[in-house]
């Protein structure tokens, strides 16, 4: 997938990955901890939350860091080509190059799962999390879960299945995405996580119940965990008060 940053997106650069793969990312400097937006599954960095987010950290000076997996945006490689494993090092990849000190993590939906993963990689650096509609698990749990049987064969047998998006075309899913999972697991065991975490989750959550933001909270074995329910939010929590409740989450741990 791709997508034309609008005029307002800023210096987009790129990192370097193997295979010739380019990672897009926009970095702004300012006071640590570094503020890292992880977006969702196809998703890109010039999202509501994330360019919101870009401007919060921008008119308190504050290093704010956003960028595009591979195959999302204007990173290079194909969506059905990623898998969480890939879609992890991508996300070290740039926090090594653009970031030095301290990092607060931000990861909205499957970006959720992305955060836990790159924190347990680098927990040195790790002052807190965010987590907005986090979907650890998700293809595992809320892909191959709610599949049926028919489904599941052709998955298997085909490699890709493209199912209903609330927000667009029907979005590709693959047995590799699948497989892969599988092997970056975090509920079905303890997470020992550094610093405190926050977890927002609408109540009106269609994609990713709020269920999961409280599974994910009695799974961190930390005890400065909060878990935020929005009424009547949706899975984006992107209207002007849900923007506002993100911005209180971050500024509480900066």
């Amino acid at each position: 997938m791709s997508a034309v940053p609008p005029a307002s997106t800023p210096d987009v650069r790129f990192v370097a990955r193997d295979a010739g793969l380019r990672i897009a990312y926009v970095a702004q400097p300012g006071a640590a901890p570094t503020v890292v937006f992880l977006g969702g599954y196809a998703s890109d960095m010039t999202g509501t939350k994330a360019s919101y987010l870009h401007e919060w950290c921008r008119a308190r000076g504050q290093a704010f860091l956003r960028f595009d997996y591979q195959g999302h945006g204007l990173s290079s490689g194909r969506l059905v080509d990623g898998t969480i494993g890939e879609w992890r090092d991508d996300a070290l990849a740039v926090i090594r190059e653009c970031t030095a000190g301290p990092l607060l993590l931000v990861g909205s939906s499957m970006g959720g799962w992305v955060m836990l993963l790159a924190a347990l990689s680098v927990p040195e650096r790790i002052h807190a999390l965010v987590g907005i509609a986090a979907a650890p698990d998700f293809s595992e749990d809320l892909l191959w879960g709610r599949l049926d049987d028919d489904q599941r064969a052709a998955l298997r047998r085909d490699g890709t299945i493209h199912l209903p998006s609330s927000y667009g075309e029907p979005l590709p899913f693959t047995w590799r995405l699948v497989e892969d999972g599988r092997r970056h697991l975090v509920l079905r065991s303890p997470l020992a996580l550094p610093g405190p975490v926050r977890l927002l989750h609408g109540t009106r959550d269609l994609d990713v119940p709020w269920e999961t933001s409280w599974r994910l909270a009695q799974a961190i074995g930390g005890r400065d965990v909060t878990l935020t329910l929005v009424k009547d939010g949706e899975h984006r929590l992107s209207e002007p008060h849900e923007l506002s409740i993100l911005g209180a989450a971050v500024a509480s741990l900066l």
